[in-house]
């Protein structure tokens, strides 16, 4: 597997070593250890998700706050999704800066979102299957959210956005700077 660190501290895009042929192909998702060597991080993940979504869908901008912050483990097992972290961290040089990745069952790229960040996802194929493993379990009164169209974070989701897909939920979320604090 090859690491790559973005510029948001702590967050890497993970390729994965596919071995191909006529068969089909093999890939090791996840290994504890060599996650560990490229991250520098040991983890333990506890929780696996799971969701499918058309075209257009925006999941996000969500993230779990105090004791049951989570980092994240992402990939798309079918189609493309745009994939966005945002950097919620109060004490961060990159608070409120973002990174997006595109992400795709043909590429099998992942990312890993750790604690401090807000995370969202854009579905940019007719369908997508998202995966994710979590290091905390679900806490519902620990939700936290930022709108998808904060102009201070500014994210280009590339994509048209009345064509957007969103939730109740996820459309009344507040601005980075009246978001709940991750800590």
């Amino acid at each position: 597997m090859n690491f790559i660190p973005t510029k948001l501290e702590g967050c890497f895009i993970i390729e994965p070593k596919i071995i191909k042929d006529e068969r089909g192909y093999f890939m090791e998702s996840f290994n504890e250890n060599t996650f560990q060597k490229g991250t520098g991080k040991s983890v333990h993940f506890v929780q696996d998700n799971q969701s499918f979504s058309s075209k257009g869908v925006l999941r996000g901008l969500h993230y779990q706050t105090g004791e049951h912050a989570q980092a994240k483990l992402v990939r798309v097992l079918q189609g493309e999704v745009l994939d966005v972290v945002v950097d919620i961290r109060p004490d961060s040089k990159t608070f409120g800066e973002y990174v997006s990745v595109l992400l795709t069952g043909e590429n099998q790229t992942q990312f890993f979102v750790p604690r401090g960040f807000a995370h969202g996802f854009l579905v940019l194929s007719d369908t997508a299957t998202f995966f994710y493993k979590c290091d905390n379990f679900y806490n519902k009164e620990s939700e936290g959210g930022i709108i998808y169209n904060d102009k201070s974070v500014n994210i280009d989701w590339q994509f048209p956005t009345e064509n957007l897909i969103i939730s109740e939920k996820d459309l009344i979320l507040p601005t980075i700077e009246k978001a709940k604090k991750v800590w």
